[in-house]
């Protein structure tokens, strides 16, 4: 690697094409918001030939115009795609957003590539970065994703190269810090007045080469005397560091006794380490300056990805079963094999309709075939499961707003698929005549509520379409349509996720929402024994209504319901209206008795009563055992119930104490913590859900980022009398 000069032509104006799947290197970028992931992408596809000097594609429109949202936003809020040729190679890459909101974007696009480029800024300060990256880095560790690490605002920051460098390899290296290595490193510029010295190009340290883009061009030079000995450490770091990944164990004998590795062995043994993710180099990239051909450190990163990162045909697919679970044999990346492709990202344009961003992994895909649509176990977050044929339209591969079309989309490779009206994120596509489901990846759990109604009558009519099509877009966010609360409830990943549900409801549905408090589902039950009397008497001429009962009230453990028992003796209810009786009591329990909320938890005994041979009935029976159930609450104590969660975050040991001061503050009960992997501590507490509706974006902020939680239910418990009482005066939560 680096010791290619001349960039290759690239593609512009055209579709960029694939023949074979050992052509094609599928690369996602991930990282923190604001690391220059974007920018990056932009600066490569210049280098590549893909955009011209101003950055746009020839017919107009930069490569990384893809959404209004971000637009506004001024941050990226999904996964984008942007083909690239160079050197024979189609590179796909794939744009993360790096804010924490959209890990749902970030986890597909981990699913659709084959190795990934972690971009850290040098602006950013080490705990920031500890904070902030972390966890995306744990997220790549976790699919066994082959991973090289870009320094990029190399150019604005004043930054230590070797001390970041070091930084990383602590941050991210765990037991093995030695295999996040350098693989060039930045030549610093003369000083400028304010004692800033600007990288100007890089060194490669296996060749030896120093790559000077201070011309806006890159150029090849020789090191001067100066600048050997300081290569010479660095360079002996990363050899051994290579021959410790290395298969030969030979080779750490040979260089220990003095020999010297030849070049080739070195080259070959990096990129096999990196391919097999036991390697993360490190490089350092910058845009290119104005009028510039090439962005520092760019036709390197194009180099470490045709040469250094895996093919398709090194990747093992995901599982495979028929859409019945029968399990069948592991696919191949073979373009003459069975069609198997997955939906990694859903999107809809205003005028094309919904576009599916598509991975095949075996097979072709060509327009206009109908596939088999199955998937994909969703139906908790709104997404129905679906087996059904459907027949595709255009294939197409994106760039910036523009898609080019596409006469096919060989195994390894990534399209778009437009008229796919059924399929959804996580769905696979198979030929209809072989249906295969794909084992899901993990959809991050959305913790936080999101309640909205309609602002209007015209807005109501247009909100079940709306949401319908924004859970098809995403499956991170779930849809919920609260019995007890009666509420619309979009579940969220942040507020960000939120702000961007609502914009798309607004501006690419037209629908106008009101977001209002979220209520949690409480409830009722009685403290104590208690007694009532429902007499219910009318007469009005013909017929009239008459129906006592009376009834006894006793609690019961959690979780019991409402048990209602007959011990009428002799008559004095007639056997018919027994049922009505019970029937009345279910119907004002299921309204409650104090407060509005359902009582549960109790068992209602119905002990006596009178009837009228004439004027009694089903329906009064039925208001006379709402009414005595009503009587023995006004004389009782009604306890309000409220629903308590099992919480379990997961965090840094260092915010362990923070975290559980939290907790108790928000009246949760720890009930242990256990260690869970170096440095990190699984918290376990019981803490009411009235609590815990904004604890998705508290934790983020009490944990600098790196805290994650799940939750539960668990149970309802009685709530404290000065909260009950809070609630009641407010006449609701």
């Amino acid at each position: 690697m680096g010791d290619k000069a001349n960039a290759h032509p690239g593609a512009a104006g055209r579709a960029v094409t694939a023949d074979q799947p050992a052509s094609i290197r599928n690369v996602v970028l991930v990282g923190h918001s604001g690391s220059g992931k974007t920018t990056l992408v932009e600066a490569l596809a210049l280098t590549a030939g893909a955009v011209n000097r101003a950055g746009r594609v020839e017919e107009g429109g930069t490569v990384s115009d893809y959404d209004e949202i971000e637009h506004r936003q001024q941050r990226s809020v999904q996964l984008s795609l942007v083909p690239l040729e160079w050197g024979g190679y189609k590179i796909n890459l794939l744009d993360t957003p790096g804010y924490a909101d959209f890990v749902g974007e970030l986890r597909a696009g981990l699913r659709a590539a084959d190795a990934a480029l972690f971009v850290v800024s040098a602006a950013q300060e080490a705990d920031a970065i500890a904070g902030s990256c972390r966890m995306v880095w744990e997220e790549c560790a976790a699919v066994g994703m082959p991973r090289a690490i870009v320094i990029t605002h190399l150019d604005t920051a004043r930054v230590d190269f070797d001390e970041l460098t070091r930084v990383l390899a602590r941050i991210f290296g765990g037991d093995d810090p030695d295999a996040i290595l350098p693989l060039y490193v930045p030549v610093l510029g003369p000083q400028t007045p304010d004692g800033h010295a600007p990288a100007t190009g890089l060194v490669g340290l296996l060749t030896q080469k120093i790559f000077d883009y201070s011309s806006g061009e890159r150029k090849e030079n020789p090191p001067d005397d100066a600048q050997v000995p300081l290569i010479e450490e660095a360079r002996s770091r990363l050899i051994e560091g290579i021959i410790a990944e290395s298969e030969d164990e030979s080779l750490m004998d040979r260089y220990l006794g003095g020999d010297e590795i030849d070049l080739k062995t070195l080259i070959d043994d990096l990129e096999k380490a990196v391919a097999r993710g036991t390697f993360h180099p490190v490089l350092a990239a910058a845009p290119a300056a104005p009028g510039a051909k090439q962005g520092m450190g760019t036709v390197e990163l194009l180099e470490l990805i045709t040469r250094g990162f895996p093919t398709p045909l090194e990747r093992e697919a995901p599982a495979v079963t028929t859409p019945e679970g029968d399990p069948r044999p592991k696919i191949s990346c073979d373009p003459d094999g069975p069609l198997v492709a997955e939906v990694v990202k859903t999107s809809s344009d205003p005028y094309v309709g919904r576009i599916s961003l598509v991975r095949v992994f075996s097979g072709t895909l060509r327009p206009d075939e109908t596939v088999h649509v199955s998937g994909h176990g969703l139906a908790d977050r709104g997404h129905e499961d679906h087996d059904v044929d459907e027949r595709i339209g255009a294939l197409s591969a994106p760039f910036g707003k523009q898609q080019r079309q596409l006469n096919r989309c060989i195994a390894g490779d990534i399209a778009c698929v437009a008229k796919l009206s059924r399929a959804e994120t996580g769905d696979t596509l198979s030929a209809k005549d072989n249906p295969l489901l794909m084992e899901p990846w993990t959809m991050p759990d959305p913790l936080l509520p999101l309640a909205i109604q309609a602002h209007s009558k015209a807005d109501e009519d247009k909100l079940s379409q709306g949401l319908a099509r924004l859970v098809a877009e995403d499956p991170t966010m779930r849809l919920e349509q609260n019995q007890d609360t009666h509420q619309v409830v979009l579940w969220c990943l942040g507020e960000a996720h939120m702000d961007v549900a609502l914009e798309r409801l607004r501006n690419r549905y037209g629908v106008q929402v009101d977001v209002v408090p979220h209520k949690v589902s409480l409830r009722e039950t009685f403290a104590d024994k208690a007694a009532g009397r429902g007499r219910h008497v009318k007469q009005s001429g013909g017929h009239g209504q008459y129906a006592i009962c009376e009834i006894e009230v006793e609690p019961l453990p959690p979780g019991s319901g409402i048990e209602f028992v007959d011990k009428v003796v002799g008559g004095a209810v007639p056997r018919q209206f027994i049922p009505s009786v019970e029937k009345g009591v279910r119907a004002q329990a299921a309204k409650g008795v104090a407060a509005g909320y359902p009582l549960v938890d109790v068992r209602v005994t119905l002990v006596d009563g009178k009837a009228h041979s004439v004027d009694s009935s089903d329906a009064a029976f039925q208001t006379a055992g709402a009414l005595a159930l009503r009587e023995a609450a006004a004389d009782a104590r009604i306890n309000l119930l409220e629903p308590v969660a099992e919480v379990q975050v997961l965090v840094p040991d260092e915010y362990v104490g923070p975290v559980m001061s939290d907790l108790s503050g928000r009246r949760g009960r720890v009930v242990g913590t256990d260690q869970a992997g170096p440095g990190r501590t699984l918290v376990r507490a019981d803490v009411p859900e009235l609590e815990i509706g904004r604890y998705a974006v508290d934790l983020r902020s009490i944990s600098h980022g790196t805290g994650r939680f799940d939750r539960r239910y668990a149970r309802h418990e009685p709530m404290p009398p000065h909260v009950a009482e809070k609630i009641r005066e407010r006449g609701g939560n």
